[in-house]
């Protein structure tokens, strides 16, 4: 159209980047970050990324160059979210459960020319870096971490050690006239997430600056994020950037409440101390605040909105952390929708039925919220959508501007993940009436008994719901004669003791009876770090079982 001018002075490339240097001037003297009695304002927090990104340089960091961080959830991990892509770096969070030869391969494939490293895993990266040494492959430089309050003479002693650069050292050497690095293309790459493996090796998943930010403001919006709210850091900030909430707290001037690990305890105190008003949290982590001990759990001071997602939560988990008080918001998405992708969005009409059918609503995934196109349901070979009445099930796909860039280094694996113009989930799941979508499985996870599809989530929550269920997850265990049956393995409520016939026969009571577990293995249950369970490890053991297994068998 004639007249159009694209020019600075209408045209900036989105970036994460603005939310700091809006906070820092809005919000400036109110708290940014809080790790015990270490505290921050924004003003505090903006110069120290300034001059982390500014010190960057100096060790031969440039822009595109992959900086990794292996650390908790503590200020330092919070502050390289802003300060690596101030320096036009790309910021590579490693997931804190890894062992060496894991980390070993993510910084060999991802190239990385440094690593921030908090103390507690000096050991796993000093290991990462004997197998690179021995591989032939260049080390990435080392910066150690040290607790916050630790004194100098110990940070000392393991520098000595390591041979490596302190950081808050590092943050000396910088200079506050820096001048930010921002992003030339809002499509430049500004972190990389590795998947998490539950059901193949890792994948470098790239994020965008235009996808952070977008999605940064979709789960504010999503989670009704206010001005000045108090998160408390329980999702891993290295999974998915935390959801993107490492940079949507910031849009909004709010408060990190960090703390180095999760419990029960932790989180009612922290609740109760610093008056928090949102968290996000895993269903596992949910689970746990249910069934925590009456002397741990604290009344809540006021209204907690809490964002669940990461494994399909069982209703019955939703249901008695509404009793609690929290206020549960379920979102779903993947790393390569840069976390959160779908909201299930109240509906005020929801409000009138009983408590047990809201929680059943709750459970489903909804639709796409505002940062994506779309999302839709669709059969993987036609790329028809399925009819909208819950039972036709296809694959969950995704389109829009929060869409991962691609896999590092795997253009095949790209291309086979945007077969069709969309991102293919591998997720299979089933659309209501009303368009919104509910899980029933991962592709890889349905289980195909005498020819019949079943859902291990259904079998899942069916089993939650008996009262001395703590956790349950199901898969197929090889059958002569059915193909597979499903096997569940359970881990009991301390002090409970069901036994697998009467597990075996409340299913039988609650499903089809084809879709009850033929076996019962009572253990605890191999997790990622973000609370998914390892599936993949439990079909093995499930495999390696072998037919003389009876249903009450137990590991």
């Amino acid at each position: 159209m004639d007249g159009m001018i694209k020019c600075s002075a209408n045209y900036v490339p989105l970036t994460p980047i603005s939310f700091l240097e809006r906070s820092a001037i809005v919000y400036r003297d109110r708290l940014s970050v809080v790790y015990g009695d270490v505290k921050f304002t924004w003003k505090e927090t903006r110069e120290r990324c300034i001059k982390l990104a500014s010190a960057l340089p100096r060790f031969g960091i440039s822009p595109g160059d992959v900086v990794a961080v292996l650390a908790p959830n503590i200020p330092a991990m919070y502050e390289l979210h802003f300060g690596v892509p101030m320096a036009g770096a790309v910021l590579c969070t490693v997931n804190t459960r890894h062992d060496s030869a894991m980390v070993a391969v993510l910084l060999g494939h991802s190239e990385a020319k440094l690593i921030f490293v908090d103390y507690e895993f000096l050991p796993i990266v000093q290991g990462a870096f004997d197998i690179l040494y021995k591989s032939g492959t260049k080390l990435p430089l080392l910066v150690l971490i040290p607790e916050c309050n630790e004194p100098a003479q110990a940070i000392s002693s393991s520098l000595s050690a390591s041979g490596s650069l302190e950081y808050e050292s590092l943050l000396v050497m910088g200079e506050l006239d820096f001048e930010v690095r921002r992003p030339k293309d809002e499509w430049d790459p500004i972190a990389l997430n590795y998947t998490s493996g539950t059901t193949s090796s890792p994948k470098g998943v790239i994020f965008s600056h235009r996808g952070a930010y977008l999605n940064s403001l979709a789960v504010v919006l999503l989670s009704d994020m206010g001005s000045m709210l108090v998160y408390l850091w329980c999702v891993p900030m290295f999974h998915c950037n935390g959801w993107c909430l490492a940079w949507a707290v910031a849009a909004q001037g709010g408060t990190n409440v960090c703390q180095r690990n999760v419990s029960a305890k932790g989180i009612f105190d922290n609740i109760a101390l610093h008056k928090v008003t949102h968290f996000g949290a895993a269903p596992t982590v949910l689970n746990m605040l249910i069934n925590a001990p009456t002397n741990d759990q604290r009344s809540l001071p006021g209204k907690v909105a809490v964002m669940t997602g990461g494994a399909p939560p069982p209703s019955l988990v939703l249901y008695k952390m509404e009793e609690l008080g929290f206020d549960v918001t379920h979102v779903y998405g993947l790393t390569e929708t840069y976390g959160p992708g779908t909201v299930c969005t109240w509906k005020t009409e929801w409000s009138a039925l009983p408590r047990v059918a809201q929680a059943k609503i709750k459970a489903r995934q909804g639709l796409h919220h505002l940062g994506l196109e779309e999302v839709d349901i669709k059969d993987p070979v036609t790329m028809k959508s399925v009819p909208l009445d819950a039972k036709t099930i296809g694959e969950v796909m995704f389109r829009g501007n929060t869409v991962m860039n691609g896999y590092l280094k795997n253009s095949e694996a790209t291309q086979d993940a945007f077969s069709g113009g969309w991102y293919r989930s591998g997720d299979l799941g089933v659309r209501h009436s009303d368009g919104y979508i509910e899980l029933k499985d991962r592709s890889k996870d349905i289980i195909i008994s005498g020819g019949e599809n079943i859902s291990t989530i259904e079998v899942e929550s069916a089993l939650f719901s008996h009262p001395d269920v703590f956790e349950a997850a199901v898969v197929g265990r090889p059958d002569e004669h059915w193909g597979e049956t499903p096997c569940a393995f359970v881990k009991l409520k301390d002090g409970h003791s069901a036994t697998a016939n009467q597990l075996i026969k409340y299913c039988r009571d609650r499903l089809p009876h084809y879709m009850a577990p033929r076996t019962v293995v009572f253990a605890d249950l191999p997790k990622t770090s973000t609370g998914k369970t390892q599936k993949f490890v439990l079909r093995e053991r499930a495999k390696a079982m072998g037919s003389v297994l009876r249903s009450t068998s137990k590991l």
